[in-house]
């Protein structure tokens, strides 16, 4: 399994969406910034939030992106099922390997899919939203600065 830019920028973007403080709807633009992400392919990763009904989007003059439901109902692992797929085992899915009679590595592949999909579904945005602002807030030491 692999993860690729879609699920970290998609989930750092949902993040900031959570963050927010009254639940306005943030624009596409801001969004990028605020993490450095190309604006382009953010709206191309939101089209797809959207259609899994994890955004919603809002037009006008005070349009933009939101949460479709509350933080707390919205986990890492819809959020990356959401931008990757089904994080499932690709080698030893049923038709990719022709073992029709299986394979004593299917085991191990089920397992490992299980305990990633385990750990994602632990993470909601709220708990991830709450991580961020406590690290937003905490005053940079030694350790944390960056070099100017």
């Amino acid at each position: 399994m692999r993860l690729s830019a879609r699920s970290e920028y998609g989930l750092l973007a949902l993040i900031d969406m959570a963050s927010a403080q009254d639940g306005r709807p943030l624009v596409t633009r801001d969004l990028a910034e605020s993490r450095g992400i190309p604006s382009a392919f953010l709206e191309q990763l939101l089209a797809d939030l959207r259609r899994a009904g994890l955004v919603r989007a809002t037009r006008g003059p005070h349009g933009g992106f939101a949460l479709a439901r509350t933080a707390e109902e919205i986990t890492a692992l819809e959020i990356i099922e959401a931008l990757e797929g089904p994080i499932a085992p690709s080698v030893c899915a049923p038709d990719a390997c022709g073992r029709e009679e299986g394979c004593a590595a299917a085991s191990v592949w089920s397992d490992v899919s299980g305990a990633v999909r385990g750990a994602l579904s632990g993470f909601t945005l709220a708990r991830l939203a709450e991580e961020q602002t406590r690290l937003d807030r905490a005053p940079l030491t030694c350790s944390t600065r960056r070099s100017e």
